[in-house]
């Protein structure tokens, strides 16, 4: 019998039309990510466009050998499934290969790295980045900062492989524009850093656009040390020398005693560890911000003061990283060896000078208007371990960089105290009401490669100084609104402002380095004012 041609044609389509919904229904959604690394154990999940299996095989070199089961469950009332297997009994500090099956389906082979013990005392790298939500003219913006900015600089700066040279990504939020919108954590996040995510393990924390959506709680599993009744919102997560605190500054949860209580007991436990040299903090808000003020989160400022606290108290470094604002920011606290970082922005439109109210803060010594990662090197040394903090840039619309430096401070556990200055004059003077030019001697230090990074100067009407007169915090750069304000200082001399007739002043002076040591003050000398 003749079949006509059109009904073949028909037939045709209709097995290849078969094929692709065959072939469309059976896929990853978003490939294997690696969560809530131990030394002898680590999450692995993906999502699947249906069920069939959570299997992970793995094993020391790429042929692999091993086979672990897990579990999978819904993630937005459809055939996609979320798939995780924790793979235990594995050796500490040590590099292994896996790639996971459902179904018929079978991924790539990636690799990880387990961490070290606290006590190993090893030395490794963190990424940190925020706020790579989309921005719609710019939406490749984060698979760059990804695959043109992290993934290269690694590969160029270090020997070995990646895993064998990043430790960890940390996101203090706004992964997505609306986490609420299931599209968008494949589309937006996942799939852009697929390559990233599948060989290092990633700690994020809640951002305000998160919305604190179902969907963060199933594609993350984070520590689960946090207070239980609100597991996952607060947690930490040792890594070799370096405890790192994630933190919840959203609306509803930012107010909750429970939150700075279980803070305050981690930080009285890590105070008593011997292991753990530093203290890394993410959080989304920012106790100050000086490229978008509205966007300041008072309670921000009581982790920072609680942070200040357990560093002097102990002589352990802390920092705190945060993002909201779409820039990056450094500065250091006054009086502690703490940092003040914003990591943002891997994606997100910049918060360029001048669009918002902004601020001159005192603590902040760089803003920058550009796009970019945080790499953090922390250096595991037995007798002086440090870390040093840098921000590779990729520019902005205004001008393109690729994977420049553009900033870098290095912070030592143990304290390198300068020379005390000797105070010059004035020296028993008597000078005008319209204030004075202190002069102190030039900075000195026994350490190499130290330089003068900061002077603080206090005028007294009293011997104690507990409430100075005058009270001046100067550092040796100041870069607002692309401008170094400080250019030209020297920081061995300060004008006052106006002063008091007819009155006694004390005054005294003490320097610090770039690695954040304070050294003694100056002996005090004093001056009088006209009538």
């Amino acid at each position: 019998m003749m079949i006509k041609k059109h009904k073949i044609v028909f037939i045709l389509l209709w097995i290849s039309a078969m094929g692709l919904a065959q072939s469309s229904k059976e896929r990853f959604l978003v490939q294997p990510f690696l969560q809530d690394a131990e030394p002898n154990s680590i999450k692995i999940k993906w999502e699947t466009s249906m069920e069939g299996g959570s299997i992970v095989e793995w094993g020391l070199t790429p042929k692999l050998g091993k086979k672990t089961k897990g579990i999978s469950y819904d993630i937005n009332f459809s055939d996609s499934r979320i798939h995780e297997v924790k793979l235990i009994t594995l050796k500490r500090f040590t590099e292994y290969y896996y790639r996971v099956r459902t179904g018929k389906l079978v991924s790539d082979i990636f690799q990880f790295k387990t961490p070290p013990f606290s006590s190993d005392k090893v030395s490794f790298n963190i990424v940190a980045m925020s706020d790579m939500q989309i921005d719609n003219s710019h939406p490749e913006k984060f698979s760059e900062v990804v695959n043109d900015g992290i993934l290269p600089y690694i590969k160029e700066n270090y020997k070995g492989s990646l895993t064998d040279n990043l430790a960890m990504i940390l996101v203090p939020g706004d992964l997505v524009s609306t986490g609420s919108n299931y599209g968008q954590w494949k589309n937006h996040f996942f799939n852009p850093s697929e390559k990233l995510l599948s060989n290092v393990p990633l700690y994020p924390v809640l951002g305000n656009h998160e919305r604190n959506s179902e969907f963060y709680f199933k594609y993350f599993s984070l520590p689960e040390n946090g207070t239980p009744a609100y597991a996952e919102h607060w947690w930490y997560k040792d890594y070799g020398n370096t405890r790192i605190i994630g933190l919840n500054s959203n609306e509803g949860y930012r107010d909750l005693g429970e939150q700075y209580e279980w803070l305050e007991k981690v930080l009285k436990e890590t105070a008593s560890n011997d292991d753990i040299d530093f203290v890394f903090a993410q959080l989304h808000h920012p106790h100050k911000s000086e490229l978008w003020i509205p966007g300041e989160e008072e309670s921000s400022g009581k982790v920072v003061k609680m942070l200040e606290a357990f560093s002097t108290k102990t002589g352990k470094p802390s920092l705190h990283f945060f993002g909201h604002t779409h820039g990056y920011s450094r500065g250091q606290s006054k009086d502690h060896k703490h940092l003040w970082v914003n990591v943002a922005s891997a994606g997100g439109a910049i918060d360029n000078w001048g669009e918002f109210e902004g601020r001159d803060y005192d603590e902040f010594t760089v803003t920058q208007d550009e796009y970019g990662f945080v790499m953090v090197e922390v250096d595991g040394d037995k007798e002086n371990p440090k870390f040093t903090l840098k921000r590779i840039s990729r520019g902005n619309e205004n001008k393109t960089r690729d994977n420049e430096l553009r900033d870098s401070i290095t912070v030592y556990k143990k304290e390198s105290r300068p020379m005390a200055p000797i105070a010059e004059s004035p020296n028993n003077e008597t000078v005008s009401v319209l204030g004075t030019t202190l002069k102190a001697s030039s900075f000195k230090s026994d350490f190499k490669n130290t330089f003068h990074a900061a002077s603080h100067w206090q005028v007294s009407l009293n011997e104690n100084f507990e409430k100075p007169f005058y009270d001046s915090w100067q550092q040796y750069q100041n870069w607002y609104y692309m401008e170094d304000r400080q250019k030209d200082d020297d920081l061995t001399d300060e004008k006052t402002n106006r002063l008091k007739p007819n009155k006694k002043y004390y005054w005294r002076v003490r320097y610090r380095d770039q690695n954040l040591n304070w050294g003694n003050w100056s002996k005090t000398l004093s001056f009088k004012t006209k009538n």
